[in-house]
């Protein structure tokens, strides 16, 4: 029994052998190692690194829900505008041995109705006395940010340099520069926050307050705006520290007035001027109230340059205008019946406030305030009976308040109210339901209210 068991050991151990011998023989191959994504810290949370690379990317985004409710001024308008938007954000950063290398892109599709077509950014209320027109949907995409960041040079489409406070609260857009454009900067930093930037900036391209045209009728006389030699030279001072932020920012622009022309007469030939504009603004950390919560603070003036005011090429939704036609235009420049150029000024203050209740729990109030002093008169077709005929020279107020719920992270549920005041300096022809002038009736001041909903999830 010993004999036929040692046997049977032998023969196993014999067959295992030879079986690990040709095994031996036969080629392997050795899976290939995964690519796991990593996790990038150096950059803020929300960052990875791109598999096989030494780039960090983070992918974002928004989805916005609006409705608002408010003042209209004609059957022909609605009473409501509804608004939803998605925003996808691509940021993409390297560490290189001359700095960060950064890559930011930003693009938005909105679909808006009601008072957001045609009103300045969506306000509800900011609609100029005689618009009686219901402007329906639309559809806008827009590739609201592209640049790249290498060292202290900023290429591409930007927020502009000019620009303090932003519309960074409430939901309502404020006279306020605030533009995004195609720029080419350069940015020196000197240490304990401070910095200096000097940067070209084309504002045929930006949003939000753009060119503004060279307009001015003067007893039938019309006048064109020619190109420009240069973009518009932006220069700011900037600092950054533990108590909160502040910027000095001047902008300096052309402006080439081809011709004017009376009762078919050239009485002005190509003349170039010059348009600037000065801003200083101030944010305030408040922590002793409640942690996030910070002031705003902001004055500009402009000469020959509205556009950095938060004027656009036109005044609020486009115009006080009825059956289409203009009756108050903004222009950076106007041209007398002598054939004398004489630009535009106007200054503006903003104010605005952030302050959480509970970590949860927020309110927001903002307020503009803007003169102008217009460089020219409108057309006397524009005046109400016995109105003098002389400029309009609009004041603005706008204020706006809001409480804002975020039960979870990146939930914001919010409503606000908006108020504006207009007055101008003499009387314009309102506007019937049906949009036609009415003879006997002019408007001089204007009051709005308005209420909106916003539901918005950032990610």
């Amino acid at each position: 029994m010993k004999l036929v068991k040692s046997l049977l050991l032998g023969s196993a151990a014999g067959i295992a052998a030879v079986a690990g011998a040709q095994a031996a023989d036969l080629p392997s191959r050795k899976a290939a190692p995964v690519e796991y994504v990593r996790v990038c810290s150096a950059y803020g949370a929300g960052f990875f690194y791109i598999p096989g690379t030494d780039t960090c990317l983070r992918v974002g985004g928004r989805v916005r829900a609006e409705y608002t409710v408010g003042t209209r001024y004609g059957d022909a308008q609605d009473a409501y505008g509804t608004r939803s938007r998605g925003r996808l954000n691509i940021d993409a950063r390297t560490a290189t041995a001359y700095g960060t290398l950064r890559t930011f892109f930003r693009y938005e599709l909105t679909v808006s109705s009601g008072f957001y077509a045609g009103t300045l950014g969506g306000n509800q209320g900011i609609i100029a006395p005689g618009q009686a027109r219901n402007l329906g949907a639309t559809t806008a995409s827009n590739l609201d940010l592209a640049f790249i960041q290498f060292g202290p040079i900023t290429a591409g489409r930007a927020q502009s340099f000019f620009d303090f406070y932003a519309n960074d609260l409430t939901f309502s857009t404020f006279r306020t520069a605030d533009s995004r454009l195609n720029l080419l900067a350069y940015t020196a930093t000197f240490g304990s926050g401070f910095s200096a930037t000097v940067s070209l900036e084309d504002r045929n391209t930006g949003t939000g307050t753009r060119e503004n045209g060279a307009f001015g009728r003067f007893n039938g006389a019309a006048i064109a705006l020619g190109g420009q030699d240069f973009p518009d030279i932006v220069a700011s001072l900037r600092v950054d520290q533990g108590w909160g932020s502040a910027q000095l920012s001047g902008a300096l622009t052309q402006r080439k007035v081809l011709s004017t022309i009376a009762g078919g007469v050239v009485t002005q030939n190509s003349a170039d001027e010059y348009g600037w504009a000065v801003q200083g603004g101030v944010k305030i950390n408040l922590p002793m109230l409640a942690a996030g919560d910070h002031l705003f603070l902001q004055a500009a003036y402009a000469d020959g340059a509205l556009g950095y005011l938060g004027w656009g090429g036109q005044y609020g939704s486009g115009r006080i205008a009825t059956a289409g036609v203009n009756q108050l235009v903004i222009g950076d420049i106007g041209v007398t019946a002598l054939g004398n150029v004489k630009k535009s000024t106007g200054w503006s203050v903003v104010a605005a406030l952030r302050h959480f209740w509970t970590p949860t729990l927020r309110s927001e109030l903002a307020a503009s305030y803007s003169e102008l002093k217009l460089g020219y008169t409108q057309i006397a077709g524009v005046y109400a009976p016995g109105a003098p005929i002389r400029s309009l020279d609009p004041k603005e107020l706008i204020v706006a308040g809001n409480l804002i719920w975020s039960p979870v992270s990146g939930l914001d549920i919010g409503v606000e109210v908006l108020y504006t005041r207009t007055e101008l300096a003499s009387r314009v022809l309102a506007a019937d339901n049906s949009g036609a002038r009415v003879a006997g009736f002019g408007i001089k001041s204007d009051d709005a209210w308005a209420g909106r909903l916003r539901i918005q999830r950032d990610f």
